[in-house]
């Protein structure tokens, strides 16, 4: 239990520090696609989009329906 209050706490200041920098989440994600891509094996990479890019669409659909 210990163990998982520290991964929340190290989470919550992470997700503190990420919300001041917002660069720091955009060099985040290009570091996580290089190391995948020096992996050396073939993989399928997930590139998380911002939510206010894909809000709008999403409205869109909705409103179709």
């Amino acid at each position: 239990a210990e163990g998982e209050m520290q991964a929340a706490e190290k989470l919550r200041d992470a997700a503190a520090m990420l919300s001041q920098q917002p660069q720091a989440l955009q060099l985040r994600y290009l570091q996580t696609l290089a190391d995948i891509s020096n992996n050396g094996s073939s993989s399928t990479i997930v590139f998380p989009l911002p939510m206010d890019l894909i809000k709008p669409l999403l409205e869109g659909a909705a409103a179709k329906d």
